[in-house]
């Protein structure tokens, strides 16, 4: 019998070839491959500091010259190769370096994660917010002593392009590297090295993108065994968030000589966003991310990618157009901030008590809907709200990202121009809205629509998995609790 249960679990390293697709299937995973590399390039182009924020031209499409467009952006001369540097490159291997040897030799946790399908846990060394104060501590030290003219503010600003391609291409090698290696898992074998159910269909671009292995680790030489996904899911692209953040604070005191309280608070509360994940480190072992989908280019360039330049281009947009909030401001932007953030965590913190303890005298009032498999679905308290009431206080948290930016918007004058209400920068160009005011929102609002279509997917994929996993149970469930995020709305 014992030989019979481990032959089973040994089987199940390989996963049967599944035909269900998500993302639009093969042609969405081909669209979303090649596509968001080219429109994460497009925002840092056509939302610029030399001609504004839409450069001018895209302001009268009938009319659009793209000579002059190219002006406009700062194409480079010697066209997409000038997106590219030895030099960025370089540099950005150089950060992966100094992540992966801060895992090494920074004390850490030693934890273990889910049970796996096949049978036992894979062991982690949890030693993010460590590694991130590291780094922090030593890019701190060298703004003490160098100021906004710390020699890693101007590169970032300098380069910001070729570092945005230096990463995409980590991305995509990274993603080729363990697809390619994938192939290698077999039943049976020592290091419980498994397929992700869904990253098996056959389909070869579909399977790159969602990621064939579910958890691929590599062993370095002087490094050792590193779980390859749930080390760039919390370290390198997370933190580089907060680093192109900080690099656009300075960059706002070398252009106008000041910094402003929106740049402040958008530097601030992101940064405590991250911490708090990274504090939090062994959380993520219990997410999707690490349970169920594999590693492929989904996970690899939004980790290293998606995350960090897209999500600071609100800090971008303030380092050339300074927007002061005043104390009405902040705190109106700060109270949205509480609203989510106490939705957030107040209705996590109620589930986890209920998981841990139904008897706690904090939970033991809530109702709960008794499944066949033996698990409680609260139905009442703020479970009973909306099925995913932590999703709206997530998406909440991520309206003051991008309120600090106003109605966005501007075009950059010439020095001497005089226009009425310019903001002069220290080099004698004027920043005014004129015709692009509203236009920006475009590029510093699009987070908070991207983040609602993600947290809607995701409650999708939970729904459909939870249907499987309860079945007539979760039918009954959803007619107890109508709403699935925001209640009355959806």
């Amino acid at each position: 019998m014992a030989g019979k249960q481990k032959q089973v679990a040994a089987n199940k390293a390989v996963a049967p070839r599944q035909q269900h697709y998500e993302f639009g299937g093969p042609i969405g995973a081909f669209a979303i491959t090649f596509g968001l590399p080219v429109l994460v390039h497009v925002f840092n182009l056509f939302c610029n500091d030399i001609s504004g924020c839409p450069a001018p031209s895209l302001l009268h499409p009938r009319s659009l010259d793209l000579n002059q467009l190219k002006r406009e952006i700062g194409w480079p001369e010697n066209g997409v190769f000038g997106l590219f540097s030895w030099s960025a490159t370089l540099w950005t291997l150089g950060y992966y370096a100094l992540s992966l040897v801060q895992y090494r030799i920074l004390p850490g946790h030693h934890v273990e994660g889910t049970d796996l399908s096949t049978g036992g846990r894979l062991k982690y060394k949890l030693n993010a917010f460590n590694s991130a104060m590291c780094t922090l501590a030593i890019l701190a030290a060298g703004t003490i002593a160098q100021g906004a003219e710390f020699p890693v503010w101007t590169f970032i600003s300098d380069n910001f392009a070729q570092i945005i391609s230096a990463n995409i291409l980590f991305a995509f090698s990274l993603a080729v590297f363990v697809y390619v290696r994938s192939f290698q898992v077999k039943p049976g074998n020592k290091d419980m090295r498994e397929l992700a159910a869904g990253g098996a269909t056959g389909s070869l671009i579909y399977d790159f993108y969602i990621g064939r292995e579910l958890n691929p680790r590599i062993t370095l030489p002087l490094i050792g065994e590193v779980d390859i996904k749930e080390f760039m899911e919390m370290r390198p692209g997370l933190l580089g968030w907060i680093v192109l953040n900080c690099a656009f604070v300075a960059k706002q005191y070398r252009t106008f000589g000041y910094v402003t309280d929106s740049i402040l608070f958008i530097t601030a509360i992101q940064a405590f966003y991250v911490f708090d994940g990274i504090y939090m480190e062994p959380a993520v072992l219990t997410t999707m991310d690490i349970t169920t989908d594999g590693f492929g280019f989904m996970l690899s360039f939004g980790d290293v990618v998606w995350v960090p330049f897209m999500y600071s281009t609100q800090t971008r947009y303030l380092a050339t157009h300074p927007q002061q909030l005043g104390a009405l401001g902040l705190i109106a932007v700060g109270a949205v901030l509480a609203a989510g953030y106490s939705i957030f965590r107040l209705s996590n913190s109620q589930k986890n008590n209920f998981r841990r303890n139904p008897d706690d005298p904090s939970v033991k009032h809530l109702t709960y809907l008794q499944t066949k498999t033996g698990s409680r679905l609260i139905t009442s308290g703020w479970w009973g709200v909306a099925r995913h009431i932590n999703y709206l206080g997530d998406w909440l948290q991520s309206w003051p990202y991008s309120l600090p930016t106003g109605i966005a918007g501007y075009q950059i004058l010439a020095a001497g121009t005089g226009a009425p209400g310019a903001i002069t920068m220290l080099d004698g160009r004027e920043v005014v809205q004129g015709e692009a005011r509203g236009w920006g929102i475009v590029f510093t609002y699009f987070y908070i629509l991207y983040f609602a279509v993600l947290l809607i997917h995701r409650d999708m994929r939970d729904d459909e998995k939870c249907s499987k996993k309860y079945g007539d149970d979760w039918e009954k469930y959803k007619k107890l609790v109508r709403w699935r995020i925001v209640p009355g709305i959806y």
